[in-house]
């Protein structure tokens, strides 16, 4: 569906502007809400996601996540099915992404990353509580603005995942992004906890002060492969002034076995938020 088609189909309650971007799963319209007087980024789903997704099913999991409240989640407004195409807003933010801002600037001041991880971590407590987990944490998802982070798109990896069942693998679209995807959802485990979204917020981290994810590889089965087999490189040896404490945090985060990791989001936050993270005496350690 084309931009006039969109328009002529949902010119009831929004006038479509102009696009703003495409993703993995969607392509994103600068848009005014007619009823509500305020511009919206509304997403559509790419064609052959909607076709393949049980829309009743769909509309019902994202549901879940328009409830979400928290200073940094960007919230849900609208979600809905038009024509057979699947779509739904969320606020329109002018600021940039932290995408944008690696790809300016490749390594972050290392203060900076662990205030926008642990706000990243304090938005995961409170989805995960309710009972959502995110499943696609990524630079892309994470917006900045006024030097806080607001992370995007919470329960839509799970919404797609949820009414798509089987028919989402003969798509070919993988749902989540193998660069930070945790190994349990790289092999594709339906029933994964907020653990996931910890590794994944791991390897964030870990590019903001490495200038790049901890594994690569040419293609997404080889990365996959090494999320499931291999440490990450230590970041000292990237990245020389990376506190001891830092790296103790991340390959806690990136641990292959369940009962090394951080079992909560809040506890990942607690020590992200710990004045003692940048020392650089040993010894730091940080409790479960």
């Amino acid at each position: 569906m084309n931009i006039d088609d969109l328009n002529q189909a949902l010119s009831d309650r929004y006038c479509i502007e102009r696009e703003l971007g495409r993703g993995g799963m969607a392509v994103v319209y600068l848009a005014r809400d007619k009823t509500l007087g305020r511009d919206v980024a509304l997403k559509v789903l790419l064609p052959e996601l909607s076709a393949s997704l049980g829309g009743e099913r769909f509309l019902r999991e994202i549901e879940i996540a328009s409830k979400l409240s928290h200073p940094n989640i960007l919230p849900l407004h609208d979600r809905g099915e038009v024509d057979g195409t699947l779509y739904y807003t969320m606020p329109y933010i002018e600021s940039e992404s932290l995408r944008d801002r690696l790809d300016r600037e490749k390594q972050l001041p290392i203060d900076e990353a662990l205030v926008i991880a642990a706000e990243v971590a304090s938005a995961l407590a409170h989805a995960h509580d309710k009972g959502v987990v995110h499943r696609d944490i990524k630079p892309e998802n994470i917006l900045l603005q006024g030097g806080h982070a607001l992370v995007s798109d919470f329960g839509i990896a799970r919404a797609v995942t949820e009414a798509g069942g089987e028919r989402l693998t003969k798509t070919g679209i993988t749902v989540g992004t193998v660069s930070y995807m945790s190994p349990e959802q790289g092999a594709g485990e339906r029933e994964i906890d907020g653990r996931s979204d910890l590794y994944s917020l791991g390897c964030v981290l870990y590019e903001m002060i490495g200038g790049v994810p901890p594994f690569t590889g040419p293609s997404d089965q080889a990365i996959l492969a090494r999320h499931v087999r291999e440490a990450p490189p230590s970041l000292s040896t990237i990245r020389s002034s990376t506190p001891p404490a830092v790296e103790a945090v991340i390959h806690r985060s990136l641990a292959k076995n369940a009962a090394d990791q951080f079992r909560t989001a809040e506890r990942m936050r607690t020590a992200l938020s710990d004045p003692r993270i940048t020392d650089e005496g040993p010894g730091v350690r940080f409790g479960r």
